[in-house]
């Protein structure tokens, strides 16, 4: 895997515009914080060279529904919609024909002030690729961490999706991991530009790092066993990992890992979409020990 390309997180950033402008998407089903509720991730957007083969690839897995609109230069933006639930967006770029695998799942993160942490990512050796931009409802940028994993930033003025709106579920994102060459330096990057506490704890495979704000864990860190390049990934609930990684196979996805006793227990499977976007099938519900064992 290879980092992303400036120009596509250009057009991501233009294109968030267009989920937060006035007279956008119907949020009578949502409701938002009264405050940012800082370090949780609060939207996702899928990069991909090919638009319409992702939305029969996520309706046919999630169910999902999707809202075309327009960004501000006029590109295209699909609003992801689960039910009343607006998740994120996709966002159409061209395969640059070089090679370059483009197509990733992006997490913007809620800090809160977009200025101050894209000067202490600056600070701690990031790349800022997108400065910081007023959109439609809010501030948005977009950084490269060191290790080379892209993600972004925002502050909303509306608030930020709640954690009731944003429940666990079937289609649902369930759990944020960024995949890292160094735990440790990752940890301290992400706690010094988003504020994060950082606990360790023991589990199967080893230490693992859980991203911790407001006593709420947020998104976790693990030392990377592959040889993709750093990145975050988005965990997806499922009822059944290996029925629906057979399924995202039939849809023209990849499997890239099935579920395996020796990996979680056999609660996932790792698989790409028809434009190489990586994404995890994470079991749902999780079992309740569980619960407790990450949140003690």
């Amino acid at each position: 895997m290879r980092s992303c390309h400036r120009p596509v997180l250009i057009v991501l950033v233009g294109a968030l515009a267009a989920c937060t402008s006035a007279g956008g998407p119907d949020l009578s089903e949502m409701s938002f914080s009264d405050e940012p509720l800082l370090g949780k991730l609060v939207w996702y957007d899928l990069i991909t060279d090919d638009a319409e083969a992702a939305q029969r690839f996520y309706g046919g897995l999630f169910g999902w529904s999707f809202e075309k609109t327009r960004g501000p230069r006029g590109n295209d933006y699909y609003l992801v919609r689960d039910g009343g639930i607006y998740l994120g967006g996709v966002v159409p770029v061209a395969d640059p024909g070089d090679g370059s695998e483009l197509s990733r799942w992006l997490p913007y993160v809620s800090v809160a002030d977009v200025d101050d942490s894209v000067a202490r990512a600056r600070l701690e050796g990031a790349e800022v690729v997108v400065e910081p931009l007023d959109v439609g409802l809010g501030r948005v940028a977009a950084v490269v961490d060191p290790q080379g994993a892209a993600f972004g930033l925002a502050r909303s003025e509306i608030g930020d999706p709640d954690d009731a709106t944003t429940a666990g579920g079937p289609g649902r994102v369930v759990w944020a991991e960024l995949l890292a060459d160094d735990a440790a330096a990752a940890a301290s990057f992400y706690e010094a530009v988003v504020g994060y506490g950082v606990r360790a704890v023991e589990r199967q495979g080893g230490l693992y790092t859980l991203l911790v704000a407001d006593g709420r864990v947020r998104a976790g860190i693990l030392p990377n066993p592959t040889d993709w390049k750093p990145q975050w990934l988005l965990y997806f609930g499922v009822a059944d990992p290996a029925a629906a990684a057979v399924r995202a196979e039939s849809l023209g996805g990849r499997i890239l890992l099935a579920p395996t006793p020796e990996v979680r227990d056999g609660r996932i499977a790792i698989v790409s979409d028809p434009s190489g976007a990586v994404l995890v099938l994470r079991a749902w519900p999780i079992a309740d020990e569980e619960i407790r064992r990450w949140a003690s």
